[in-house]
């Protein structure tokens, strides 16, 4: 941001959901005059301008789906002045007409997103891109900004001398997305498994991502069939198709997505908590952006990747060989995709190396391999040997399949022709059985200790595996952990459900989605999960409340603020639960089950500071001495108060407001007949807090069931 502000060019690398966009949206409502801003996909320019026009920001988009009146009127907002942030793609752009016109503007800066498509060293190369060069040569006073989510430092150079660029900053933030688990599995059967994933998230948000367009068809159309609101999205589907179908999506009438990579960049749902890969993709870099669309809310989101040994031999043929360069590219690519799907090291840490950074942490704690549900087989060395034997005898000419059944001891008829149940390694690991042999065979040559080799994957020993042979070196075979549960979900240590009233964010969420259709925007433009989470927590009770919730602001607050507060009202007055309490306070009980926590009887396990301040308030303490007995804060203090004089039915609230605060508040209610925090705040015109307002409210409610 302090690039953008001292106008200086800069290239930028920030992981999806790593908040590229606030980069530059954040300065440009700032500075004086208009931003320009490249977008590849109208689809994407619209979810932009529409969450900036939630927040209150003047945005607008120029591209092919405008009427010429709708195109008149984006050019007199920009000519007035009134317009600080223009979406436009990099063919509309590059336009002579359109480069004359932005010329008579005041420009503050040009910021291009999926700024990896102007280099051809890139893992999504498109020309029309490279026309943004023209860019610096008009406008080279005005600072321009390279944005996207995964480039090597090769691919960053590149950037900035494709665009032209002035001793541009380069500027890469950690590629790690801490609240995402990965989870890599070898396709056994894939639809089963892809159902496993989409049951652990029922009614939730997920993508489903498929090599061909015929997959995405077959496994689309059996999810419709079984139930599932499943849609797919591929480029051979019509415009018309492709736009329905992502705005279902986007406005929750559709669950899941099954897709090809086509539907990359054309999504910026918030709260998408899982995506699968249903095979494997074709390279680190398409992977870290695919499953980077999952949790950019900042939320818990699971990824499974699905692989078997078919899936390289697709990308090769799906890939164009008539470049050598690009093709020898993306065979690196692909090889050192085959290695993170095979390999039984931290996930995270094997995405962040990849991108040259170092991983600090002993375990991340969010991936099958640190979470126990893949374990290291204690004889890697002897087993990796005696494949490595296997194939040796073999002579180096049959495949993983034939190999594994012989080491497995199989009766197979082509075995016994070529008299290969005489060799020494015939039924040398036959207590594991065919698929964990695959599957072994796989890792190794992940592992560069085989390689497969022609068009129908021939094995043969490397280097490295003469090595392995001798001894001179270890490989990592994995095999399931016994104590990993099969019930599992996408939970990270740092659960962001934690003291969430669920039933009351289901309330919040479908208030949301009534709203959105309303307005025609996608449900988390007005507010993402993130937000309801902490709504649901804190249960606030006015507009003053509500504003200490992470994500509302002033414009959001405005515009949907009394609908919220109405649903809050609604579902927490016949539940008697507690008002605004704090985040501290919420996740004091359990959490994640039918009943809130806060309406749960006092139990044997209370939080230690809550039960601390409950014996203080037990001896006429006021929230002062409460909240330094508990070590918590005074708004944490309040609510233990509010569960206090609820669960004890205390009927005189003396300890904690002054009498004279008592009373005015009890003729007030009396007077109005009313007992809503808000008016009666305003009745009062400041005289009381809302503190104390809450407090005696709830002891006259005491009062009155007594």
């Amino acid at each position: 941001m302090t690039a953008v502000v001292e106008g200086r060019d800069s290239v930028v690398v920030l992981p999806t959901g790593g908040g590229k966009s606030l980069c530059f949206q954040a300065p440009a409502v700032c500075r004086p005059g208009l931003a320009v801003v490249v977008s590849p996909l109208i689809s994407l320019m619209k979810d932009q301008v529409d969450a900036l026009a939630a927040c209150g920001v003047e945005a607008a988009a120029i591209n092919s789906s405008l009427s010429t009146d709708e195109r008149r009127s984006v050019a007199e907002r920009v000519r007035s002045g009134r317009l600080k942030l223009l979406y436009a793609s990099p063919e509309k752009l590059a336009m002579p007409r359109t480069l004359d016109f932005l010329a008579e503007q005041e420009i503050s800066l040009f910021a291009i997103d999926e700024a990896h498509c102007i280099s051809g060293w890139g893992h999504d190369f498109r020309p029309e891109y490279r026309g943004l060069r023209v860019l610096k040569e008009r406008f080279p006073q005005v600072g321009v900004h390279a944005y996207t989510a995964t480039a090597s430092a090769t691919i960053q150079r590149d950037i900035a001398e494709q665009l032209g660029l002035r001793r541009p900053e380069l500027l890469v933030g950690s590629f790690d997305r801490p609240n995402l688990v990965y989870r890599v599995h070898r396709a056994a059967n894939r639809w089963a498994q892809v159902c496993e994933v989409i049951d652990r998230h029922p009614r939730e948000s997920g993508v489903v991502y498929c090599i061909s367009r015929r997959e995405v068809d077959e496994l689309a159309g059996a999810l419709a069939d079984r139930g599932y609101r499943a849609l797919p999205y591929h480029a051979g589907l019509s415009d018309e198709a492709r736009h329905r179908h992502q705005d279902d999506f986007l406005a929750e009438r559709a669950d899941v997505v099954v897709a090809t990579v086509a539907f990359g960049m054309g999504i910026d749902k918030s709260n998408v908590r899982y995506v699968v890969h249903a095979g494997m993709p074709k390279s680190v870099e398409n992977y870290l952006q695919e499953s980077g669309r999952a949790g950019r809310d900042g939320l818990e989101a699971e990824c499974v990747l699905l692989y078997s040994g078919r899936d390289p031999v697709t990308w090769k043929m799906l890939i164009d060989g008539s470049d050598s360069a690009a093709a020898s590219g993306a065979a690196r690519s692909l090889e050192a995709m085959w290695q993170f799907c095979t390999s039984v090291s931290c996930r995270h840490a094997a995405l962040v190396g990849y991108f040259g950074q170092t991983w600090h942490k002993s375990g991340c704690g969010a991936c099958d391999v640190c979470l126990g549900e893949i374990a290291v087989f204690p004889e890697s060395l002897v087993a990796g040997q005696k494949i490595l034997s296997c194939v040796a005898r073999l002579e180096q000419r049959f495949g993983a399949d034939y190999t594994a059944k012989v080491l497995t001891g199989s009766q197979d008829q082509r075995i016994l022709t070529a008299g290969h149940q005489r060799l020494s390694t015939y039924g040398l690991l036959a207590e594991f059985g065919v698929r964990t042999v695959r599957d072994w065979i796989e890792q190794l040559v992940g592992q560069q200790y085989l390689v497969k080799q022609g068009e129908y994957g021939v094995l043969a020993i490397t280097a490295q595996g003469q090595e392995l042979l001798r001894g001179q070196a270890a490989c990592q075979l994995s095999q399931p952990a016994a104590r990993a549960s099969r019930d599992r979900g996408s939970r990270t240590p740092g659960d962001s459900w934690e003291g969430v009233d669920r039933g009351l964010f289901e309330e919040l969420k479908a208030l949301r989605k009534e709203l959105a259709t309303a307005r025609g925007v996608p449900p988390y433009v007005v507010f993402n999960d993130a937000v309801l989470r902490d709504m649901a927590r804190r249960r606030p009770s006015d507009d003053e409340q509500l504003l200490l919730v992470k994500g509302v602001g002033e414009a959001k607050r405005t515009q949907y603020g009394a609908a919220f507060l109405r649903k809050i009202d609604a579902y927490c007055a016949p539940r008697g639960l507690p008002r605004d309490v704090a985040e501290a306070a919420a996740t004091a009980g359990p959490a994640g089950g039918d009943e809130p926590s806060a309406t749960r009887r006092p139990a044997a396990g209370r939080d230690l500071g809550a039960q601390r301040a409950r014996d203080c308030f037990a001896r006429g303490g006021s929230v002062e001495e409460a909240a330094h007995a508990a070590g918590r804060a005074r708004s944490t203090t309040l609510g233990y108060l509010a569960e206090y004089l609820r669960e004890e039915r205390i009927v005189d609230a003396s300890p904690w407001v002054d009498p004279v605060a008592i009373r005015l508040i009890e003729e007030a209610a009396e007077a109005s007949g009313n007992q809503r925090l808000k008016p009666l705040y305003e009745r009062l015109e400041g005289r009381v807090t809302y503190d104390d307002l809450r407090i005696v409210l709830a002891c006259l409610a005491n009062r009155e069931e007594a």
